[in-house]
């Protein structure tokens, strides 16, 4: 098993920094581990940084995914193998999913249209536009990131003097649906016609970043589909998981000290470019906010803070009663099923993430973040027919946290 073992880690990964990455052969596998000393031998690979780990080793009983590359299956399914834990192929070939991922082009159509993904490029075009279309919206940077691109939002405001909401997308680079939903949500609170959600959007100045890590999201498009991180320069890699970069138990749970870890902390609370920048702009207008939202993918979790402790802090009864009404109304459009409660208890423990350190230095009212579809069928590669029913559903479920919101006075619609 040793010599497996060794065989298995020796493996020289490589980054793909040179031409778009091919994933032909990629697998994904799932394992469903039975037994605590299975969760346990799955836990010493988070770290090997020739695995993928797509979601986190949890508890026995809970599947885990994870990318495999052609040259690392052998060895891979070897180890898993001779500790008697049981594979299955999840995903059979990354490489047809990803050719199959529709691509949009603003400057083809000269609209944007949400059937499909688009670059960076095209999705800051588009939100350049807005302003000479609606007098409502003002294109806005929260600064540069590391490659030097603006972290580009827009702020949406229909009546003054009012209070805010923060929606922030992209963290995570490889999570495509999740900048995709926060354009939605843009066209939505400016064109909308259902009156429920009209009457919320009208009550509120909207900030709207669709893609807080703009070069990892960039990289992912050029180059490597699956980038999770930033594309700052280590001692040996690129990036860092600017989801656990805030200065809010940095360092403590579900981080990485490794350098090519895809969840690799950083050298320090907010040492990137996109996470301090963004903490900056936050901290300036944090003081009129009452609804803080973040978009991930995948699993279908509506999740409360704090993902740090199993403990019920802050208002959590009232965010868990808030959230049941809001994935109860999210289900009824299309029948998709999401779980609630806080990372600590129906995930795993994390620690330097941004909803966390907005919940808890600003005592922001409403914090909730969605790991947005699917269950794993796709994974990252949601087909790009299902944004705007993932939107839609979204959206119902915010007119719930919303009006219950007001009903306990959390906040004001007029």
């Amino acid at each position: 098993m040793k010599l497996i073992l060794l065989l298995f880690l020796g493996i020289v990964y490589v980054n793909g920094d040179y031409e778009r990455a091919s994933y032909v052969g990629y697998k994904v596998y799932r394992i469903n581990p039975t037994t605590k000393e299975q969760t346990e031998i799955l836990t010493r690979l988070l770290n090997n940084t020739k695995l993928d780990f797509w979601t986190n080793v949890i508890m026995k009983g809970r599947p885990v995914d994870i990318m495999v590359s052609p040259i690392d299956q052998i060895g891979f399914l070897e180890y898993m193998n001779s500790n008697k834990i049981d594979v299955e192929i999840f995903i059979e070939d990354l490489q047809e999913l990803i050719s199959n991922e529709v691509i949009g082009d603003l400057k083809a159509t000269g609209k944007m249209e949400w059937n499909s993904y688009y670059t960076l490029e095209d999705i800051y075009d588009w939100m350049d536009s807005l302003p000479g279309i609606y007098p409502q919206v003002e294109v806005i940077s929260a600064g540069k990131s590391y490659e030097d691109r603006d972290i580009k939002g827009v702020k949406i405001s229909f009546k003054p003097d009012k209070k805010n909401v923060f929606i922030e997308g992209g963290i995570h680079a490889r999570e495509w649906i999740s900048p995709a939903t926060a354009t939605f949500l843009i066209n939505e609170v400016l064109n909308s016609e259902n009156p429920a959600f009209r009457r919320i959007a009208e009550s509120f100045d909207w900030y709207i970043f669709p893609s807080v890590n703009p070069d990892g999201y960039a990289y992912s498009h050029s180059t490597t589909r699956y980038w999770r991180k930033t594309r700052s320069v280590n001692e040996k890699c690129h990036g860092v998981d600017a989801n656990r970069n805030w200065d809010f138990y940095w360092g403590e749970f579900s981080t990485s000290t490794e350098f090519c870890s895809d969840t690799y902390g950083g050298t320090g609370p907010f040492s990137e470019n996109e996470t301090r920048r963004l903490a900056n702009f936050i901290q300036s207008i944090v003081y009129r906010t009452v609804v803080y939202i973040s978009f991930h993918s995948y699993s279908q979790y509506l999740l409360i803070p704090y993902a740090h402790s199993t403990e019920h802090l802050d208002n959590y009864d009232d965010l868990y009663y808030i959230g049941q009404k809001a994935i109860r109304s999210l289900a009824e459009r299309n029948g998709t099923v999401y779980k609630l409660g806080t990372a600590a208890e129906i995930l795993y423990k994390t620690s330097g993430t941004s909803a966390d350190w907005v919940k808890s230095l600003f005592d922001v009212p409403i914090v909730y973040t969605y790991e947005l579809r699917d269950t794993g069928e796709y994974g990252f590669m949601l087909p790009a027919d299902q944004i705007i029913p993932n939107g839609l559903e979204v959206i119902d479920s915010m007119i719930t946290i919303f009006e219950e919101s007001e009903a306990l006075e959390y906040l004001t619609i007029d």
